[in-house]
Order: structure tokens, then sequence, then C-alpha cells
């Protein structure tokens, strides 16, 4: 049984699906709170420190990884950071670019995925961002920003273009064009500054949306418990 073929979106402009506007606006709101905060317009003296504290109780660390098999436990607070550090960033320009880059890609997987889908694909490709990273990056480098969940999306829709250029009948390799640019940028920019290893949290959600994109995209589970049926 062939997937259908999805035709990749040629727009930015609306309709952007609601489920990837309440994260933008959460992105962007925390992200204004904390900027409103350091220009002293709000919070008083303590505000300057929001942006810090946030990061230290919400972003995630490599060692949460060993505090959980060393005590054999997963408390709610350690778990929840799984999540949570998409919505906090070290600077606003991060947090504008991630938000809109988010938006965008959002909006084009949410053109041929469910909300409750979308919103599946954000909760897993950032735990697994974070998963992967903590396997790898030095204990005490912090992981936070929207941009490992954002390239689940781009995961997702590199799937559907890669479903699209089969169809037609072109080269598939052209859908992981996209990918294949932002990981060359990533690579250039780690010639002169440090970067650290976010880029394995990205690359791991990228992963994550491509392999859940077939589950996810409408008639997903159904496609997969008939191929397991012909088995």
């Amino acid at each position: 049984m062939s997937d259908p073929d999805y035709t990749p979106p040629e727009s930015l402009v609306n309709p952007v699906p609601p489920v990837v506007v309440l994260l933008f606006v959460a992105v962007i709101g925390i992200e204004g709170v904390f900027s409103l905060g350091k220009a002293g317009l709000v919070g008083g003296p303590a505000a300057i420190g929001w942006r810090l504290g946030a990061l230290q109780d919400y972003g995630f660390f490599p060692a949460f990884l060993d505090y959980m098999a060393q005590s054999r436990s997963a408390p709610l607070e350690v778990l929840m950071r799984f999540v949570s550090y998409p919505f906090v960033h070290g600077s606003f320009q991060q947090a504008v670019i991630a938000g809109v880059m988010m938006l965008a890609l959002g909006k084009f997987v949410g053109e041929a995925m469910r909300p409750i889908p979308l919103l599946i694909l954000f909760v897993l490709s950032s735990a697994m961002g974070a998963l992967i990273f903590g396997l790898v990056a030095p204990a005490q480098e912090p992981l936070y920003g929207a941009f490992p969940p954002t390239y689940g999306f781009i995961g997702a829709y590199s799937y559907m273009l890669w479903i699209y250029l089969r169809g037609v009948g072109e080269r598939q390799i052209a859908a992981f064009r996209l990918i294949g640019l932002l990981m060359a940028i990533q690579l250039l920019f780690g010639l002169f500054f440090d970067t650290g290893t976010t880029w394995v949290a990205e690359l791991a959600a990228f992963v994550t949306g491509f392999g859940l994109a077939p589950l996810l995209l409408p008639g997903g589970l159904a496609r997969l418990r008939h191929k397991l049926q012909r088995r």
C-alpha cells in the first residue's frame, strides 16, 4: 500500500495551526517577560536574574541523566526538563529566530498533520533531543531553546517532501537539502566559534521527526498495522 502524496506547501501565509501559534506565543511571551525585566520595565532589580534562574530551573543538563541512573528514580521535576527547555532561551535574538522557524515549519507540517499528532511531534522531538544530548554532552552543558523541536518539524517536513518527490519521480535526496544546509552552517560556525554540542540535540530531533512522521500523519497507524499484518 503506497503512502499518500503530500504536496509541499508554497506559502508562509496563514492559516497557521492553533497549536503552533500557542507554542510560538509561549516562546515569545516568556522571552518578552525576560527582556522587559532586563530593561528594568518590570520586576525591579531582581528581574535581571530571571533568565538565568529560568535556565537553571527549566533547562536540561546531562548531569540529570547520571542522577537518574545512580538514584534509579525519575523525579517529575527532572522529567519536566525534557520538554520545558524549548521555552527558555539565552537571548532575545535566539528566541525570535527559533520562534519564527518553529512557526514556519510548524505551519508546513500542520497543513498535513492534525493538532494532537503535531503536539506529540513537538514533545517527543524535544525529549529525544534532550536524551541524546544528555548522553554525549558534558555534564554541566545546558540545553535550552526551541531549535531541537523545530528540527523535529524539519524532519517531518523532510519526510513529506521525500514522499512527494518519490510520487513525481524526482530524486528523493533533495528532501534532505534543508537539513544538510543547516548542518553545514552549524559546522561553519563551529570552526570559528564555540557552539557547544547543541547540534547533537537538533540532529537527534530531526531523526525523531522524520521517523515519527509516517505514524503521525493521517492514516499512519493504519498503514503500519497493515504492514505488520502482511508479515
